[in-house]
């Protein structure tokens, strides 16, 4: 069979990694792909925008199954344009894609559903923004309603901060993304990530990982795309994780299907866990980044399997997701500046030598010049490894970071703090 992959990141790396170890695998294309997917797929030149192009691709190269990476194609309709022409495709259409491209619209459904999830207000006006503030206790949280990279999100401290974080949406901080704004109530736990695959009907676990959103060690400064995850999220335990299926995923799978938009795809829910129960903070609509690199080093099934019969409808009919016992980490390596302005341009090596047994670096942010590997983004490079436990992949990923030479670069070192913890007291 042969696969085109969309996207040009860590997580797309990570996809075309394990894509690639497939015995039903002919040929892997990816469009547009970076230097590590290039280790594993063909890379082609298409107009991701352009659905016409993408399909007639499609077409003249015999594809059997498209997989969409990232957000913002399955929000502008890829999918539909695909599915229409005849393709496969692993990803929801743009109607279902609305879960992750407007947090208004899922906070509705959530309401409609007596889904678990903050109390909330939706704004499309600035001074009534403004105005709604008073509805809500400090610190409160913001959100940009529309897609916005990870960074559409501000948890306000104080009244002024909420205050300017509604002005920057509304003047165009995050471009159309601020068109509207959601305010949130601050939900108090510890936050965990969930994944499950649904073909619009049937739904399956496909596992747990933690995040680690801040960019600073010790989750300090501004929040990011996400600077580090660990798969599994022991914290999300099996009868949380039931939980969550339970009273969020399946509901919402069941009510897409009923208003006739069915979810086909990874729904990804990032979770509060309170007092009270997982709670839905947000759904994502594709694989997460940095979690999707965890996921694929512990997933064993054959992921073309799996992917193809969410597309085809026939997830009931295949073994379910089997993850490895192990844990996984990734460590990001980011390019000077980010989550600001990312300092692009700077070499990087020292790779190969960094690749062991168990130890896998996903190029995120990178590209070649001359020959030469250099930075290209704000996250850079994944260094993810797998090992019996999370003491044991930290110390692993960590020697991997260590032999990478990126002298513009930086990283976290604590990735996997709150489950060491937790494992130094157990």
């Amino acid at each position: 069979m042969n696969v085109l992959l969309i996207g040009s990141g860590g997580r797309e790396h990570a996809l075309a990694w394990k894509l690639a170890q497939s015995p039903k695998l002919d040929r892997l294309f990816a469009a547009p792909g970076n230097p590590g997917i290039a280790e594993h797929a063909e890379i082609v030149a298409l107009d991701i925008a352009d659905h016409e192009a993408v399909a007639a691709f499609c077409a003249a190269h015999a594809i059997g199954l498209v997989v969409i990476g990232p957000e913002a194609p399955l929000v502008d309709g890829l999918g539909n344009a695909l599915r229409a022409a005849g393709f496969p495709v692993f990803g929801p259409d743009k109607a279902a894609a609305q879960l992750e491209g407007s947090k208004g619209f899922t906070k509705d459904l959530c309401a409609q559903e007596a889904i678990p999830t903050a109390a909330y207000r939706r704004f499309a006006d600035k001074d009534a923004a403004l105005a709604g503030l008073d509805a809500f206790a400090l610190p409160v949280v913001i959100k940009a309603d529309g897609l916005a990279a990870g960074k559409g999100v501000v948890i306000a401290e104080r009244r002024a901060e909420a205050e300017a974080a509604i002005e920057d949406m509304f003047d165009g901080g995050y471009g159309s993304a601020g068109a509207e704004v959601v305010i949130e109530e601050f939900l108090t736990g510890e936050e965990a990530s969930f994944f499950a695959l649904t073909d619009g009907h049937s739904v399956v676990s496909l596992g747990s990982a933690q995040d680690h959103k801040r960019v600073g060690d010790g989750d300090v400064g501004p929040n990011t795309g996400g600077m580090g995850a660990y798969s599994p999220a022991p914290v999300l335990t099996p009868a949380l994780e039931a939980r969550a299926m339970a009273e969020i995923v399946e509901p919402t799978v069941r009510a897409m299907a009923a208003a006739g938009t069915p979810y086909s795809g990874v729904l990804y829910a990032g979770l509060m866990l309170t007092a009270e129960g997982p709670k839905l903070i947000e759904y994502n609509a594709r694989f997460g980044d940095p979690e999707c690199q965890v996921l694929m080093m512990r997933l064993e099934n054959d992921l073309v399997d799996l992917l193809l019969a969410v597309a085809e409808g026939r997830l009931a009919e295949v073994p379910a997701p089997r993850l490895s016992r192990d844990t996984a980490l990734t460590v990001v390596m980011a390019a000077n500046g980010y989550p600001g302005t990312p300092e692009k341009g700077g070499s990087i090596t020292g790779i190969a030598d960094a690749e062991t047994p168990g130890v896998k670096v996903f190029h995120a942010g990178t590209a070649l010049q001359n020959g030469t590997l250099v930075a290209n983004g704000g996250r850079v490079l994944n260094v993810t490894a797998r090992a019996p436990d999370i003491r044991i992949a930290q110390a692993a990923a960590y020697k991997a970071v260590d032999a990478i030479d990126f002298p513009t670069g930086f990283c976290r070192r604590d990735i996997g703090w709150r489950e060491i913890a937790r494992a130094g007291t157990s």
